[in-house]
């Protein structure tokens, strides 16, 4: 891995740390796993690299970085600390202390309630936000309009793998940097 790769050369090598799981969550699904990166610490450093690529493509264009839980956690502050921005959570209902702001939303299986802490976002900050899979988009989708509920505007956003068949990317009104798609 040299520092001459490319942004596209980097994520073709991410490939190679995918492990696949037949028959999970069910029989007939094929799981492919984005995070078994983190087994190897060659894959950890290639993400790393990744990360510092597209941070580099975001500097000045962005002043917070939102983090979906939980494995949005993974990716957020290694980009916040790319970029020296703050970095926030956007997490499940009953997760985060303190005074939150809560968007109910509907998922594929039934419903669940997002939140963000009170305050952690500034009144028309730049946000980029992340997330480990966008599949039908609802979760993300959600955490857009809870972004703006508190005030903050969603500029573009990452996931680490896309199940492109399931056209979630059609729900979002932010563009969507995908590493791994299928």
């Amino acid at each position: 891995m040299t520092s001459t790769n490319t942004l596209e050369d980097n994520i073709k090598m991410l490939h190679q740390y995918i492990e696949h799981f037949p028959d999970f969550p069910k029989p007939g699904i094929l799981y492919k796993d984005v995070l078994s990166v983190l087994n190897h610490g060659d894959g950890i450093q290639l993400l790393e690299k990744i990360l510092k690529q597209i941070s580099n493509h975001l500097r000045g264009k962005v002043d917070c970085i939102a983090m979906l839980e939980t494995r949005g956690f993974i990716i957020g502050p290694i980009l916040s600390l790319h970029l020296n921005v703050p970095c926030i959570p956007v997490s499940k209902k009953g997760n985060l202390p303190g005074p939150v702001i809560e968007l109910p939303y509907i998922l594929e299986y039934g419903e669940d309630i997002l939140t963000v802490q009170l305050n952690s976002i500034i009144k028309g900050q730049k946000i980029f936000i992340v997330d480990d899979f966008l599949a039908t988009g609802g979760t993300l989708e959600a955490a857009s309009k809870l972004i703006k509920k508190a005030g903050g505007e969603v500029v573009q956003g990452l996931v680490l793998m896309e199940k492109c068949e399931l056209g979630g990317r059609k729900r979002l009104d932010f563009p969507i940097i995908s590493l791994i798609s299928e």
